[in-house]
């Protein structure tokens, strides 16, 4: 991470959820929605400036009401949005999202395709990237192209600025064509992350294997990594480093909805790695 630097660049999607007026319910059972402000690299970036941190955004709205209201949101959190680029020919990427009484979350995405699919390479803020001490992203931006190759791109950008490489996969099977293709795309840029952070769920999606134990876990380390966390809900997280690792417990509260609390907690992490680097590293 380069000397001096505190800014968090988050890259992919940032779209409108709607979610049910009523707790509980499928999508189909909602009686009616409410719209929020929803992406994974969207709220990580917000995290980061609410916890008192330097954070923008990188990606594309549609030239719509709701693309200039996310906007507007980003701005109001204090987060940079030089970085955002709007599409006058196609929408601002909505989900419908739903805690059901099961306790599973349902997702259904109107993207087809939405603004954040068309982003360019030549749309980069390259500048902006440049800046980053941490450089964040997601898989969903993987999914089609051109946002792929501009992903690929923002990614080379950062690291040859000297910017650490911050990895969600954030795993929506929907959007993706197959569980095949997910899994090889989502693998595809594992070796460049220097922090990787997966849920449980993602664990064994990428493994094959249905266990949280250290040898599973490790199958998803890399030589180059500075960080692997795996966060379990309500039993904490675990996290690998070069030289040490160990479990953290959750804090006990009354859950609501879950929706987002991913999000929260790498925003977390990355504002502290970027206040105290040496947070990646053994206490003597």
């Amino acid at each position: 991470m380069a000397a001096g630097r505190e800014l968090v660049v988050s890259f992919g999607e940032m779209l409108i959820d709607f979610v049910p007026t009523v707790a509980g319910v499928s999508l189909a059972e909602a009686p009616a929605f409410l719209k929020a402000p929803g992406g994974a690299p969207a709220n990580v970036a917000i995290a980061v400036s609410r916890l008192g941190g330097g954070a923008a955004f990188v990606g594309k709205l549609g030239d719509d009401e709701f693309g200039r209201m996310l906007a507007a949101i980003l701005r109001d959190n204090g987060v940079d949005d030089g970085g955002v680029v709007f599409d006058s020919g196609a929408r601002t990427a909505l989900a419908f999202v739903t805690l059901r009484a099961d306790g599973e979350r349902e997702f259904m995405f109107y993207r087809n395709p939405s603004a954040d699919m068309l982003l360019t390479a030549d749309e980069l803020n390259v500048e902006l990237i440049k800046r980053a001490a941490v450089f964040h992203y997601g898989s969903i931006s993987l999914i089609a192209e051109p946002c792929r190759t501009a992903h690929l791109r923002a990614m080379e950008i950062a690291k040859e600025a000297g910017a650490l490489l911050s990895y969600d996969p954030n795993l929506r099977e929907a959007l993706w064509p197959s569980r095949e293709e997910a899994r090889t795309q989502i693998l595809s840029i594992w070796d460049q992350a220097d922090i990787v952070k997966v849920s449980e769920v993602e664990l064994e999606f990428l493994t094959g294997i249905d266990s949280v134990e250290d040898d599973v876990v490790m199958k998803l380390w890399r030589p180059t990594m500075k960080l692997l966390l795996v966060t379990l809900g309500d039993q904490g997280c675990k996290y690998y480093a070069r030289d040490f690792h160990g479990a953290v417990p959750s804090f006990k509260v009354q859950q609501v909805d879950t929706t987002g609390a991913g999000d929260a907690f790498v925003g977390a992490l990355l504002q502290r790695i970027v206040k105290d680097p040496s947070s990646l590293q053994a206490s003597a």
